[in-house]
């Protein structure tokens, strides 16, 4: 494995666990989660078991291999949802002390767009595509 692809996989692991685990406390409607995005931001209660649901399954998604496609709309529903995220404690005035929660959802879109942009060939869908084409036609000109 060359530095790109370890360095794809760290950070996708350590987003995917991030991802994962937030978004099973929301499904799962764990207290400190219902307090700060219920509470706090202001949203209902069943928005937390939507969103948690879509972190879990955006999370398996962008780890298991093939499904180029659907790792896309994973790579943009969880930057969507960890942008928004930010958007949301900074319009409630979420500083001092919850600065944090505006960072760490910024430094989690950081992380979207940098795994995305490190992964291999077989998870782009343009890639997959093309080597597709590029099969069927060695097929049909062998036949």
């Amino acid at each position: 494995m060359n530095a790109k692809n370890i360095a794809y996989w760290f950070i996708t692991i350590v987003l995917a666990f991030c991802i994962l685990s937030g978004g099973a406390a929301e499904a799962l409607h764990y207290q400190a989660n219902v307090d700060g995005i219920v509470m706090r931001l202001g949203y209902p209660l069943y928005f937390l078991t939507l969103i948690g649901i879509w972190k879990v399954l955006g999370a398996i998604v962008i780890l298991v291999p093939r499904l180029p496609r659907l790792k896309e709309w994973a790579y943009a529903g969880i930057f969507f949802n960890v942008t928004g995220a930010a958007f949301s404690h900074a319009a409630v005035g979420d500083y001092g002390i919850y600065a944090f929660h505006v960072l760490i959802n910024l430094f989690f879109a950081a992380l979207v767009i940098a795994s995305w942009a490190l992964r291999p060939s077989g998870r782009v869908v343009g890639e997959v595509l093309a080597s597709d084409t590029r099969a069927a036609s060695r097929r049909l000109a062998a036949a």
